[in-house]
């Protein structure tokens, strides 16, 4: 998708897990919750009707497959998705597991705790979960 750039601030906080064939799948640098975010990979954009009609479709059918592994490997008591974008206007849709017992239940994640990185070790092994889960899921 010709000149997309990612946001800076998204490069720093996220880590590639793996690529579809609109978004880029990051998982959220936060060990406070398995938090994903799809980032298509189109220019200039900062919501979903910016999208053409086919790759809002395709946004959504990429947003299922995460969920759906989400909700596999954490079996969550809910899974959030949200496109906010007030602190970085590049599209970018959350996929946040919550539970009941979570640090910020039951209210937003964003600004109730400190986020709390993963080590190297957690935050690879993390990547490489969900990253399988994803892939096994292609043709699902």
């Amino acid at each position: 998708m010709t000149n997309f750039v990612l946001h800076p601030q998204l490069e720093q906080d996220s880590e590639l897990v793996t690529e579809l064939v609109l978004c880029s799948v990051r998982l959220i640098n936060d060990a406070n919750y398995p938090w994903l975010i799809l980032v298509p990979r189109v220019a200039n954009i900062s919501d979903v009707i910016d999208l053409s009609d086919a790759q809002q479709q395709r946004l959504w059918q990429e947003s299922a497959r995460v969920s759906r592994a989400l909700k596999y490997l954490f079996t969550p008591d809910k899974l959030n998705i949200a496109a906010l974008g007030n602190m970085v206007p590049q599209l970018h849709l959350h996929h946040i597991v919550r539970y009941q017992n979570d640090v910020s239940w039951p209210k937003p994640i964003w600004g109730q705790v400190a986020s709390k990185a993963y080590s190297e070790v957690q935050l690879t092994k993390q990547v490489n979960l969900i990253q399988t889960e994803i892939e096994a899921r292609r043709d699902k």
